[in-house]
This record gives C-alpha cells, structure tokens and sequence, in this order.
C-alpha cells in the first residue's frame, strides 16, 4: 500500500524543515509571469496568523517558551489553528459547523443580558449591513469606471477645449453653437489634426488623426499592462474562471486583495480605452467580488469563517453584473447559474438586495447622462411575427458555432502562450496585438468607435431624426402611424455601412481570440455581443429589405403588407448577441433575463429563449465546456463541476490511497507518538493532514488532523507550556493517564483532532463519492472496511480518477 499523495500535498512545508506558514507558490507561478517579482505581505483574502507565531521562523523542534503557565489545550485556543495554506481548499462542513456553533452561543447569550440582546440583534443585521456597502462601493467603482473609460476612449480622437474634462458627448451638450443634425460636431471639441496643424481636412491631418490615436492607444495598452506586471499580476483577464474556483473553496490568496482591487479598477479603464477588443462586463464581476472581500474584514463573523465569506462572494458577483448591465435580477440568476458553488436561500435575498443597492447607486450617479445604466439600452415597439422564428433560430446556430470555435481557437492560443515563450513577454504581446488592432480599426468608423458605441449603434430602432448610415433609408411614404415608421428600401448609406460591418465583423471575430487571455483586465461580454449583434443587423436588414420588395410571397403576405412596419433590424442585432454570447458563456436563464432587462420589454422573452437555447445546444454538441470551465481547466485550478454526471461503475477501492503492493499509509497514534516522533513524519512528508488511529495493530479510526493544525499547536506549545519536549507524549484522547514522576509534560491536542471525519466503505461506488465531494465540498474522504481504516480519497484524486475515466491525462488538469 501506497502512501497517500495528490490533494493533501502542502506546499508551504519542504521535506526536512518546516520554512514558513505561508505558501511558496507566488501570483506570477499562477498567473504565468515568471519575471515578476512582488511582495504578498499585503495578502489579505485569509485573515493573517496571531503575530505570536512567526512566519519567517525556520521550524527545527528545538527550545523551550519563556513562558511559566501551564496551557489546557483543551480550553485555551490556539491562535492559527483552523486557517488555511495558500491554493488549499476550504473544509466546508468545519467551517458550517463552526458557524452553527458561533449563532448557538450568541443566541444562548442574548437571554442573559441587554448587552447580548443587541450584540446578537447586530450579528443577525451585519450581513444586510455589508450587502448594503457592497452595492455602494460596487456601483460607485462600476460609475467611475464608465466615466473614465468613455472619456479616455474619445482622447484618442480629440479634446474639449471647453474643459479637458469633458468627453465628445457632454462638450457638444454644453454647447450653444450646434444643430441637432451636427449635434457631434460643436467648435469646442477639436480632434488633434485641429490642435497639431490647425486643420482638419486634407490627407496630411488625416494621417495626424490616425497616428494619435495608435499613439494613444498603445500608450493606454502599456500602462495597463505594466502595472498588472508590476503591482497585481491577478489583476489580469476577466477573472470569472478564478472566482468560481475561489466559490468553490479554494484559497487563492490576494486574487481578492485591496492591491488587486486598485490595480483592476485603473487598468480596466486603461485597457478599455485603448480599443481592445475586449470588455469591462466580465471584470467588473471580480472587482465587485474584491470589494465583497475587503467590506468582510469590518465583521468578524465573515472575517474568521471561509464559507462565511463565500456566500457573501456569491453576492457581490450579483452585484457585478447588476452594475455591468444594469440587471439587478440578472445579476442574481448570473451569481446563481454561472459561479456560485454554494447557493442557500438566505444568500438569495442578499443577493437580490446587493444587486438592487448596485443599480441604484449607478442609476443616482447616471454615468451616461441618459438616466440608464448601460450605453445601449433600446426600446423596441414593434411585435414579431412566428415565421421571425427561423431566422431568430439561424442566429442561435451561428452563435452556437461561433461559441464552439471561439473556445477552441483561444485555449489552443493560451496554451501555445503558458508553454512557449510567448509567456514570457506579456508586454511585447499586448503592444503588439494593440498596435495591429488599432491599425486596422482606425480606417473603419465601426471598429474606431468603442464596442458599447458600436452595440448601441446595432441595437438601435431607427426613426426620422436618426443621421447613422444605418438608418439612411429612402423615404417613400407619406404618412405613418404614431411612432411608427414602415419598412423602406436601403439607401447608399445602408449599404456602405453594410460592408463596413461586415470587416468589423471579421476583425472582432479573429482578434478577440488573441486579445481575451492576455495579462490585462479583458472581459467576453462585450466582443461576443458584438459579433452577434454585427451578424444579427446584417440578416435583419437583408430580412426587411426582402420584406419590402417581395411582400407578396407566401411567407410574407398573411402578415407584412406594403407599407407597414414588419421587421426591426434591431431586434436581430439583440437576439444575435444574446446567441453569441450564450454560445461562448453557454449562459441560458440569466442571458435571457440580462436580455430582456436591456430592452424594457417581455415580448421579446420568446425570440431570445430560442436563440439562447438553440446557441447552446449546437454549442455543446461540439464541446461541453463554456469558456470559463475551459480557462479553469486549462489553469488546473481543482473544480470539480456539480453540471456533469459520472456514470462509470468503479468504486472507492480503486481510486484510494494508498493502492495495493504500495507503503503503508502514515498514520498517527492517539495515545502512544512524542512530539518528536510527529516532527519527524511532518518533515519526512507533504500530506495537508493525517488519521488518527487507536493503534498501528488496529488501525481503529479515531478522527482527522490537519498538518498545519499539528504545526501551529506544537510550535505554540513549546513556547508557552513549561517543559514541553521532544519526548512529550502527544494525547488526541479525552484524558491523558497518570504520568510518573520526573516524565516530561504531556501534550494534549485532542481540540484539533476532527472527531467526525467523512469515511465510506471500500465498495462504495464511486458516482456517489463524487456526489459526496460536490454537495459537501469535502477536501478528503477517508476509505475504511468493517471500521478499520483502509485509505483516504482526496478531491484531486477524485479529479484525477474523472480525467482517466474520460480518457485524459490526470496529471495535466492539476493545479501546479
């Protein structure tokens, strides 16, 4: 039998010495920029260990604490005790369990005294309290974010001279020398051809024009880039991927720090200005999730339980894309359908109200100076039709398809990027996939423009004062319905445009590949619902034009009549991002709710339920995972998925450790080790934790000890319990036995044994330790037959075990 191996590895602690509580693995190993160098003293998602134990202190067994007072470890916590090493997973039923305990005791006390009464009044109203901060300090951060970014994205064309703080927008509206036909061209906004050489005609100020805004953007791209290298390298991609891994338990320590916050909230703005393809929506969910993270420090409650502190995450995520897309319950649904791992009721209502604070906040603040929340909500008024159906399904194949290849072509890329040199220039990488963006999209105004402009610009219903090429129609009617305007044939605007999209359309379907997975802030929302809406403004003009000048085919004449309002352009360009973007996120619920939300109204509820689903089935028929769960897989992060079933017929026996003809498995005794003999297992191994067993003969099981539980209380013991030594025995029962005289002092530490491991059978099929080890969110699982202990199941043996069974190589899916 073989020692066991795989989760219980710890990274902190190398053979032969016992170095630091901290673990060795840094933000550049995860992240793959292994040229910066940082300082995580600042780490601040796991509360730091009591200042009594120090962490640069070499652990060598020796020396005897100052301290005269005997220590009850049996009463007395040991400070430590129950935290977590850096990329190790949480134990979920302990930290329930320590919770229940906390509420029981506040609850027994509350009927003691008026004092305990409120302290218990305030525990109970703190989570209300912090969902209320989060959505405050989340949609101020979302406001800032949009002010600037739009900002910064019209200085690469020009500058207001009647305040250099205004964008394009808001200097033309202060204006008193515009018509409403010019209202984008005012004599207070000057582009720099106007500034550089006084002039904006001619070719030499158009070169002008297009050498500033690549100057601009490669200047924005490279300080986003530098500070991610230089202050937070986890500041970089959407951060969806990792949050649901942290959701799920694991510990990635300052992904959700105050450094990380301050870095993602500048270079977001930096990188969206630059015009990337890419999109603040996805980041803003991991910036929400860090404000979540730091609010929880201000409440012990969340502050000293893991799990605690998830439900809260779980929240804040709601508050993210309640800000991102001005959808408070979609944000809810998003939280509960794409990233949260453990979803209670209770977490529900406080995300609903997290999301509600969110909205509210942006909405006071009106980033947009339109009183909405994003830059392109739309109204439409029209009704669609049944036969509107096919189309609407032809735009979920596209999406679908798009998803699918989208998923293929960029983790091939961000492998090829993790272990190539391409790596190792991340700075060089995002220069020049800026350089050849804003080259190519300068020529085109569809692509020049911000992608929130361009999805505004798809979405739009175009009425008579409408001056985009979009809506140059020919007007062959004479009167109309209120409000109304009917189907009219394209002029040469239109078709212009039509082509102009149909460039942008590439140019966003190759370099959104290459952009989302470089180390800056990137989201997916926004690219993926610009190709769609790209494709779906496309079909929808061919559909109206084919409705006015064939109006009397079968498929048009029982309910489009000449001169009448039969199609909305519009409405396909919504249906088309909403195909795409469920394609690639393979979002279905929450998409459609986001959806609906954006444009007011419910009876487009059916046409984007049937792209969104037909998007997602034609997507998994060619790869059954989103975009996220590929970037968790292709990190190794340990996320075991609750959407997959395992329908292999094995049991535990064949997945345990240790395995036939291997070693034995290492085992503590609860009554007969020294303190010596522990700290020579400790140094000889790298488990995360040990059984306890009656005896070696017997292997009884007794209970489950951490390593790091085991490290911490001997350490603290022999600084402060007078006469501990290597020979002391080491207790894990009730009651130690009378002692002799002059025998050194015994240890007990029976406070960090878990009394109530999870353990199975031998013959336990397998499909339902997997269920075990996703609805518990357990770390390990102890093997045993007839109650004499066999072995211990890990979760990365149970990852491991999934990518054999489905033909994977299981040590390729593991976090390193």
């Amino acid at each position: 039998m073989a020692m066991w191996q795989g989760a219980m590895d710890n990274r902190g602690f190398q053979q032969g010495s016992f170095n630091s509580f901290q673990s060795s693995s840094s933000d550049e190993d995860l992240m793959d920029i292994p040229e910066t160098a940082m300082d995580f003293s600042m780490r601040d998602d796991v509360p730091p260990l009591d200042g009594d134990i120090e962490e640069d202190k070499s652990y060598n067994g020796g020396g005897i604490g100052a301290s005269n007072r005997m220590m009850d470890f049996l009463e007395e916590p040991i400070p430590g005790v129950g935290t977590y090493d850096d990329f190790n997973t949480i134990d979920w039923v302990r930290e329930k369990s320590r919770d229940r305990d906390r509420h029981r005791e506040i609850t027994n006390k509350s009927k003691e005294s008026t004092w305990a009464l409120i302290h218990s009044v305030s525990d109970a109203f703190s989570g209300w309290l912090l969902m209320l901060l989060i959505g405050l300090l989340s949609g101020s951060l979302a406001a800032l974010i949009d002010i600037s970014a739009h900002w910064m994205t019209d200085l690469k064309e020009g500058v207001c001279t009647g305040g250099i703080w205004f964008n394009h927008e808001h200097c033309c509206w202060n204006s008193k020398n515009v018509t409403f036909e010019d209202r984008d061209k005012c004599p207070e906004w000057n582009s720099w051809s106007q500034l550089i050489i006084s002039t904006d005609e001619g070719a030499f100020a158009y070169i002008v024009n297009y050498f500033m805004y690549v100057l601009w953007a490669l200047l924005f791209a490279f300080l986003a880039v530098s500070l991610v290298k230089v202050f937070a390298p986890y500041a970089c991609g959407s951060g969806i991927p990792e949050i649901k891994t942290i959701l799920s338990g694991f510990i990635i320590r300052g992904y959700l720090g105050k450094w990380t916050l301050m870095i993602k909230t500048i270079t977001l703005v930096l990188a969206v200005s630059s015009g990337l393809s890419l999109g603040k929506e996805g980041p803003l969910v991991h910036v929400a999730c860090c404000c979540g993270n730091i609010l929880c420090h201000c409440f012990n409650k969340y502050r000293k339980n893991e799990a605690k502190r998830r439900e809260v995450l779980s929240a804040a995520a709601a508050a993210g894309v309640s800000v991102a897309f001005g959808a408070p319950i979609g944000g809810v649904l998003f939280s509960l359908e794409e990233v949260s791992y453990y979803f209670p009721l209770k977490t529900l209502w406080r995300s609903f109200f997290a999301a509600l604070v969110a909205a509210f906040t942006l909405r006071s603040i009106n980033p947009f100076g339109n009183s909405r929340l994003v830059l392109f909500y739309v109204e439409f008024h029209t009704p669609w039709h049944l036969f509107e159906l096919v189309p609407f399904i032809l735009l979920g194949i596209f999406g679908g398809l798009w998803g699918a290849l989208f998923i293929r072509t960029n983790i091939a890329w961000c492998r090829k990027r993790k272990t190539t040199q391409l790596g190792k220039y991340p700075v060089v990488e995002v220069l020049v996939v800026t350089a050849i963006t804003a080259v190519l999209a300068f020529p085109n105004e569809y692509t020049r423009m911000s992608t929130s402009e361009l999805i505004s610009e798809l979405f739009n219903d175009c009425g008579l004062l409408d001056s985009s090429k979009l809506c140059d129609y020919e007007n062959r009617f004479n009167t109309s319905k209120a409000g109304e305007l009917p189907d009219r044939p394209a002029g040469v605007g239109v078709y212009n445009a039509m082509w102009q999209l149909a460039l942008t359309l590439i140019l966003k379907i190759v370099i959104t590949i290459f952009t989302f997975g470089m180390k800056i802030p990137s989201g997916l929302f926004i690219p993926s619902m610009a190709v769609g809406a790209i494709t779906g403004r496309l079909l929808g003009v061919g559909m109206e034009q084919l409705a006015y000048y064939h109006h009397d085919w079968a498929i048009f004449n029982s309910w489009c009549s000449q001169g009448a309002d039969c199609i909305t352009p519009g409405l396909y360009a919504m249906v088309g991002a909403a195909a795409c973007l469920g394609g690639v996120t393979r979002m279905t619920v929450s998409l459609v709710v986001i959806m609906f939300e954006l444009t007011g109204g419910l009876e487009y509820i059916v046409p984007l339920m049937a792209a969104a689903m037909t998007s997602k089935w034609v997507a998994d028929a060619l790869g059954r995972e989103g975009i996220y769960d590929a970037h968790i897989h292709l990190n190794g992060y340990p996320f075991l998925e609750a959407k997959e079933e395992f329908a292999h017929k094995t049991l535990a026996m064949d997945v345990m450790k240790p395995r036939r003809n291997d070693p034995l498995l290492t085992v503590l005794t609860q009554d007969s080790m020294t303190v010596e003999d522990v700290e020579t297992i400790i140094s000889e191994t790298t488990y995360s934790g040990f059984p306890v067993v009656v005896s070696r003969e017997s292997q009884r099981l007794v209970g489950f000890v951490l390593r790091r539980d085991l490290i911490i209380s001997i350490e603290n013991a022999r600084k402060k319990q007078d006469g501990v030594v290597s020979t002391s025995i080491i207790y894990f029962t009730e009651h130690s036995p009378p002692m002799p005289p002059y025998t050194p002092p015994t240890l007990k530490l029976r406070n960090i044994l878990d009394l109530s491991p999870f353990t199975v059978t031998d013959l336990t099929p397998m499909e339902i330790v997997v269920d075990i080890f996703r609805k518990l969110g357990l770390r390990q699982c102890l093997v045993t037959h007839n109650g004499r202990l066999l072995g211990i199941i890990t979760k990365k043996d149970v990852l491991k075990h999934i990518a054999q069974m489905a033909n994977q190589d299981p040590d390729s899916i593991l976090f390193n």
